[in-house]
């Protein structure tokens, strides 16, 4: 699969401004930091179609961007260390939750990963909650630019054996130097043609 456009189209703060046109739409959830934004650019071949920030936490909205005019890449919330209050974070996962269990158009959800951290109980909860609603997901573990190639499938064997997932669940990306991206848009293209 090849993206030859790619444009944002809006921002929902609430479940009022979700998206349901009957467009596929793929969602990339995280914790704060993880790269949903830069992964998101390097999918599209854009420096800055999604915001990404040093500081933790900017993306407070459900941001939907447009691809080839036919379905949607999701930015959702990140969770763990957003500075914001309490009213605030329990707003973001009402709004997380309200995308995720009622949206027919969900092809699936890209749970990023940092390959270099173990999963945190935020990442633990996200997964049980996708498993107990049925919904389709896959694994990201991202910067594995940042290990030497030969520790990354030792990496993911980690991961996989502390969630006690199946390996065939898990995906090693780099959007900074495009590991793994190609089979990642052919994943996309299967589900789209499924």
């Amino acid at each position: 699969m090849k993206i030859i456009e790619a444009k944002y189209i809006t921002s929902a703060v609430d479940k009022k401004g979700l998206i349901a046109d009957g467009k596929a739409q793929f969602a990339f959830v995280g914790r704060s930091n993880v790269g949903k934004s830069s992964l998101i650019n390097r999918l599209v071949g854009q420096k800055r179609l999604a915001k990404t920030s040093s500081t933790p936490g900017l993306t407070k909205m459900v941001n939907y961007f447009l691809i080839n005019e036919s379905f949607y890449f999701v930015d959702l919330p990140g969770y763990g260390f957003a500075k914001t209050n309490r009213a605030n974070k329990n707003m973001w996962a009402e709004v997380i939750g309200d995308y995720l269990a009622e949206n027919a158009n969900l092809k699936c959800v890209f749970v990023l990963l940092d390959i270099r951290l173990s999963p945190s109980e935020l990442d633990r909860q996200m997964l049980k909650f996708l498993s107990s609603y049925g919904i389709s997901f896959k694994i990201l573990l991202t910067k594995v630019d940042k290990l030497a190639k030969s520790k990354v499938f030792q990496a993911l064997c980690k991961i996989s054996k502390e969630l006690e997932l199946r390996q065939e669940l898990f995906s090693a990306v780099s959007a900074e130097n495009g590991f793994g991206i190609q089979n990642l848009l052919d994943f996309i293209e299967g589900k789209l043609e499924a």
